[in-house]
């Protein structure tokens, strides 16, 4: 650390005696503004030198000492002049364009915003240019987002891991299935578009082995409002709708957004399983019919109490019944690979899952230097009721009826409730730009479950597998933050984040706590070169995922008589070093070499008990994984009706085991070739092909097989635009659900596969009306001042 210390230091002191310079950012009331002009003029008149503003409006000018006048300029803004006598270097801060409202009314500028910005940190995909991703849900956007895997409920970054999800840089505390079904009822209609930040810098949350998905919503427009009303109708075996009305309003000091969503129907899932005995086969498939039934509302509201003091409020709630109703036959073989029996489930599962999030925020600028002070207060609360009746019965191999294996229901209740503190401050210096503050976060688990046997038609409780569980976490959390830009082509930032957690489980049951205390330093750093065409960078950082409630409970959930889960209170959190090297030509042709390590890492394993033939899903950790990895990409945007982002990536894995789970680990090579389309017909016709192509992969325990989706989309718009209709074909050619997740454990080969609703075709409708009388041009950002907010 102190050679890294050293080397900013010594880098710092030299830029103070380098040319005189004058810096800032050029501002709107609500972003930066990219590419505004910069210059600088002497006493005739004459333009000395000039600039313009980067991606997040910041710009420098090196000149000699002197008297100058400067002026900033942008399309559609009166101009900023000012008369400046330069003897030091001069930081203006932030300074802010006025809107001319004289030109307004009729400028407005079309230019064709990328559907993916490769930028140093992150991958910026515009949602509201691609046709597939923007007339669904939020989940179906992160399906044809550039680097994101979205398999078997679970989302992944190619060749990284789960990533955590923000929505406007406020961390999501969902994972898993509750994650999944957030992001169901998130409209991507509301989405303006989705960062993909591989390695995050130190102000963002160190959780998450995959970095950070960042999820940004629309804001209205400057003194306007705009209602969307939405159909969307999914048709596969089964079908379901959902109907979605949002609000956008901002006039003078207000901004608010404010849309509720129903859905309702049902989607179809295949699952299957062979589990291959030393003297038997098991062959289970498995058919589900999934209820999709949910209502969810979001408000956001911002104030601007004065020019620099702004307050606001997110809330998000969702009440969703998630039924699922289950057959399963299997199919019992063997040596000879003859029937020797049959096992018939059926399984019932009532859901009820309920949500809500509030969040509290102000921001307050303190100076014209721009010094900001900002302040979150968030509150989640998670609960979900289930009860699942299942009977198994056993037949023989001419279908007649044996015994029943099992019957039972099963009750389980979960609550969680997480509330947190944070400050941050970006505080801008002669010599750099730090950005620091804390965080406070506080958990709190219970779960629940209840088995009763009912195989004599009275239920009975079973004291052995039901159970009482409840987890705390406690995390406190510095950190700083700080950014240079050398000279006009080297930019240096470095971080470091201090996290220190204290953890406690209690199993009723076991009659056993668990507690766990550690602190840890999470660095980061980022390089960053520009010259002429080509930008270079180098990022690192170091990150932790822990893991989640439900792989917490030491409770069995029981699929059928021989098959269930298991959850362990033991498992310890992994950690993650992350580092790539970037380069970018012309904005267009992208290669980027990274580098992962995971320590201590956590995983499925998918065991059998031969004494009595059962299947059994743990989890532990047991391996430290090392990929190496190279993802090359590329946007063609020559023609004006075409615009094409082409990617490949490869990646190979290396695992080694810390612990005896009786396998061998998987290693090899894996790769990656995705191509998103959009083509413009006419003003009011798009198209949109999106394909994918994921090779066989190996990873820790498994082997997993190949697949490939091509979707296609269709956009026309009517009444001036007004009025969308979209039509969306998934998957066409049903080959991208996972199949052929394949581990050997104990001796015992076992293969999945699984199927839910990868294939479907999707109508939309969306009519928009409201008032429309000041157009806002488009133009091309990098993050808003507000995703400079630590979270």
């Amino acid at each position: 650390m102190k050679p890294i210390i050293a080397l900013i230091l010594s880098l710092f002191t030299a830029s103070i005696f380098a040319q005189t310079e004058i810096k800032g950012q050029v501002i709107d009331q609500n972003m930066p503004i990219a590419y505004a002009n910069i210059i600088l003029k002497n006493s005739n008149n004459e333009i000395v030198t000039g600039v313009t503003s980067d991606f997040d409006g910041y710009f420098t000018i090196n000149t000699k000492k002197g008297n100058y006048k400067l002026t900033i300029s942008y399309v559609g803004y009166t101009n900023y002049n000012k008369d400046i006598n330069l003897e030091n270097n001069i930081n203006l801060g932030v300074v802010t364009l006025q809107e001319d409202a004289s030109q307004l009314d009729e400028v407005v500028i079309t230019s064709r915003k990328k559907l993916i910005e490769q930028k140093a940190d992150r991958v910026v995909f515009n949602v509201e240019n691609s046709i597939t991703a923007s007339s669904g849900d939020a989940l179906d956007a992160l399906k044809v987002a550039p680097g994101l895997q979205v398999q078997n409920g679970i989302i992944k970054m190619f060749g990284k891991g789960t990533p955590r999800v923000m929505v406007n840089n406020k961390m999501v505390p969902l994972t898993n299935e509750e994650l999944i079904g957030y992001l169901n009822s998130l409209s991507a209609s509301d989405i303006k578009k989705i960062e993909i930040i591989a390695t995050p810098p130190a102000q963002y949350e160190a959780s998450g082995n995959g970095g950070l998905i960042n999820i940004i919503l629309k804001e209205g427009q400057i003194n306007s409002w705009k209602n969307t009303t939405s159909v969307i109708h999914n048709i596969d075996c089964y079908n379901y709708t959902t109907l979605r009305n949002s609000l956008l309003f901002k006039k003078n000091k207000v901004n608010l957004l404010f849309s509720v969503d129903k859905t309702k129907g049902h989607i179809r899932g295949e699952e299957s399983f062979q589990v291959y005995y030393p003297t038997s086969t098991w062959d289970i498939n498995i058919e589900t019919k999934d209820s999709k039934e949910a209502f969810s509302g979001r408000l956001l509201l911002d104030y601007d109490v004065t020019d620099k003091f702004t307050i606001g409020m997110q809330y998000f709630g969702n009440n969703n019944k998630p039924s699922i109703n289950d057959v399963s036959k299997t199919t019992i073989t063997n040596t000879q690979n003859t029937i020797d029996s049959l096992l018939m489930n059926k399984g019932n599962d009532v859901n009820k899952k309920r949500t809500h999030s509030l969040n509290l925020h102000t921001a307050i600028k303190l100076d014209t230097l721009g010094r900001k002070l900002s302040f979150d207060a968030d509150y989640f609360d998670f609960n979900a009721d289930k009860e699942r009746t299942l009977i198994t019965k056993s037949f023989n191999v001419n279908n007649e009826f044996l015994n029943t294996n099992l019957s039972a229901i099963t009750a389980s209740e979960q609550s969680i409730k997480n509330l947190s503190f944070k400050a941050d401050m970006e505080h801008p210096l002669e010599f750099t730009n730090l950005s620091y503050g804390g965080k406070l976060s506080q958990i709190n688990s219970i779960s629940n479950i209840t088995f009763l046997n009912t195989i004599t038609g009275t239920p009975v409780l079973d004291t052995t597998i039901s159970n009482s569980f409840t987890y705390k976490e406690n995390i406190q959390a510095l950190y700083l933050s700080a950014n240079k830009k050398i000279n006009e082509a080297l930019q240096l930032q470095f971080g470091l984040r201090y996290k220190n957690t204290q953890t406690e489980g209690f199993s009723k049951e076991l009659n056993k706590s668990t507690t766990n205390k550690y602190s840890k330093l999470f660095p980061s750093l980022f390089l960053s070169y520009n010259k002429e065409e080509n930008n270079f960078s180098f990022s690192y950082a170091k990150r932790i995922q822990r893991p989640r409630f439900n792989h917490l409970n030491p409770f069995r959930v029981f699929v059928s008589s021989n098959t269930y889960s298991e959850g362990n209170p033991f498992l310890q959190p992994t950690f993650n070093d992350n580092f790539s090297v970037k380069h970018t030509y012309k904005n267009k042709l992208t290669t980027n070499l990274f580098y992962n390590i995971r320590s201590q890492a956590s995983g499925i394993i998918f065991s059998s008990n031969i004494a009595d033939n059962t299947q059994i899903v743990t989890r532990e950790n047991f391996f430290n994984q090392h990929t190496i990895g190279i993802e090359e990409s590329y946007i063609y945007s020559t023609l004006k009706w075409l615009q094409s982002q082409n990617t490949i990536s490869a990646i190979y894995n290396t695992t080694n085991f810390t612990k005896n789970v009786n396998a061998k680990p998987q290693n090899g090579f894996a790769y990656l070739i995705a191509s998103n389309n959009s083509i413009v017909l006419n003003d009011k016709n798009k198209l949109q092909i999106d394909a994918v192509y994921n090779s066989k992969s190996q990873s820790d325990l498994f082997t997993v097989g190949d697949t490939f989706s091509l979707d296609l989309g269709y956009n026309t718009s009517f009444l001036n635009k007004d009025l969308q209709f979209s039509v969306v074909v998934k998957d066409v050619f049903a080959t991208s659900f996972l199949n052929n997740l394949e581990s050997t454990v104990n001796g015992v080969r076992q293969v999945y596969g699984q199927n839910r609703n990868n294939r479907y075709v999707r109508f939309s409708l969306n009519y928009s009306f409201g008032n429309k009388k000041i157009n806002v041009k488009n133009r091309q950002v990098g993050n808003s001042e507000e995703t400079r907010r630590a979270n």
